[in-house]
């Protein structure tokens, strides 16, 4: 069976085709991205390999959807039996990976209050992946499920019950990114490779940030709550903040109220977090740079955002009752070397030490970054969404042929 997996952002399409058998992991076959999405569009196509399939398009700009279908449908491509997509939140209805019909769409529509920012843009692009993959079976995974262990007390907001009821409470995200890496750490223990770690926290730290604690493979608490937005500080996005805070900046928006909701939304999920610290772009390359030659904005950006980071290790360190492991991934997570020193720097009572030959390299995508005798194994790890989603619809697929 030959299956389609989708992970859209806001302004790019990732897309993947694996093959799905008997092993532990479907194979990954082929892998694509639309980028630059509603300004300078760009595409490619290509194999395990790195090589290009099929004729580049003509017309790079055309429609997102429309490049997805020419590619994934070429000459000599497999068909597509089932299509996988990542959806940010899935709201309070919807509590596990399944089957997409109109009645799952009718209730991620109602889950738009919950995540604007992304959930209509992935139920449109879902909307219109149906009506040209008619044939094939259409199945959401969602970002929050692997945080559905968290106990009561780690997921419930200090509000009042009709609100509560209503589906507000922490959700947490990155949940495929985390699945990913406890399963890679499960099977890598089963080969003998490494031990697996009871006690680990996973700091997922790209453009979006989160820190996760993972006790005997299961969350038990992150950072971000309702929404993406708060938690660790990030790119563009504040992580937490004083509630009075958001009615200050309500208070001092111009405008009607839906004016001032519109502009205070803008501001902490694009106008925030490192940028807004720093003055600069939302680039943890151009922030170094400009740090080592001595501007104060971007070295004080660095430090609140590793200090959050590293404050956060240190709070599930103590929740856990220690760590075995703590694992880097994401786009800063895997590629910058000096964030991770940064963060860990002073955790050293709680068993973390760094091997500085290990954290300056960067060739596997797999690799372990702590000193050998350090009592906490530090890892980078590249998370692997996509073969995530494969996995789950692999899985779902089977239960519909029974």
């Amino acid at each position: 069976m030959h299956l389609l997996v989708i992970n859209s952002g806001s302004s790019s399409i990732k897309f993947s085709i694996f093959a799905s058998g008997n092993a532990h992991w479907p194979e990954l076959l082929y892998r694509g991205e639309i980028s630059g999405i509603g300004a300078t569009q760009t595409f490619r196509f290509e194999d395990t390999k790195g090589n290009a399939v099929g004729h580049a398009p003509k017309d790079a700009s055309a429609e997102p959807v429309e490049l997805l279908e020419s590619a994934v449908c070429g000459h000599g491509m497999p068909a597509i039996e089932a299509v996988g997509y990542r959806v940010v939140h899935p709201g309070p209805l919807l509590d596990r990976h399944q089957r997409i019909t109109e009645e799952v769409l009718k209730d991620l529509e109602q889950a738009v209050n919950f995540a604007p920012l992304h959930d209509p843009a992935a139920i449109a692009l879902i909307r219109e992946m149906m009506q040209r993959f008619p044939r094939a079976r259409h199945y959401a995974c969602f970002d929050t499920i692997f945080h559905h262990t968290m106990p009561p007390e780690a997921s419930a907001y200090a509000i009042p019950a009709r609100y509560r009821q209503q589906g507000v409470r922490r959700y947490g995200f990155h949940g495929l990114s985390c699945e990913s890496i406890v399963d890679e750490l499960r099977v890598a223990s089963q080969q003998g490779e490494a031990q697996f770690p009871a006690r680990m926290v996973i700091a997922h730290l790209g453009s979006g940030c989160s820190v996760t604690a993972v006790l005997e493979g299961k969350s038990v608490d992150t950072s971000m709550g309702l929404t993406p937005t708060g938690g660790v500080v990030m790119g563009t996005r504040p992580g937490d903040l004083d509630p009075g805070l958001i009615l200050y900046l309500l208070r001092q928006a111009e405008g009607d109220r839906d004016a001032a909701l519109k502009k205070v939304e803008a501001l902490v999920n694009h106008q925030a977090g490192m940028v807004a610290l720093s003055g600069l772009p939302n680039d943890m390359r151009i922030t170094r740079k400009a740090a080592a030659e001595g501007n104060a904005d971007a070295i004080l950006a660095l430090k609140v955002f590793t200090r959050s980071v590293r404050k956060a290790i240190g709070g599930y360190a103590w929740l856990l009752g220690g760590l075995d492991a703590v694992v880097f991934t994401g786009g800063i997570g895997e590629h910058d070397a000096l964030s991770r020193a940064e963060i860990l720097e002073g955790l050293e009572t709680c068993g973390v030490t760094l091997d500085r030959a290990a954290n300056q390299a960067s060739s596997e995508k797999k690799r372990r970054v702590s000193a050998l005798y350090a009592q906490v194994t530090v890892w980078v790890i590249t998370a692997q969404e996509d073969r995530m989603i494969a996995m789950h619809v692999s899985q779902m697929e089977l239960k519909e042929d029974v």
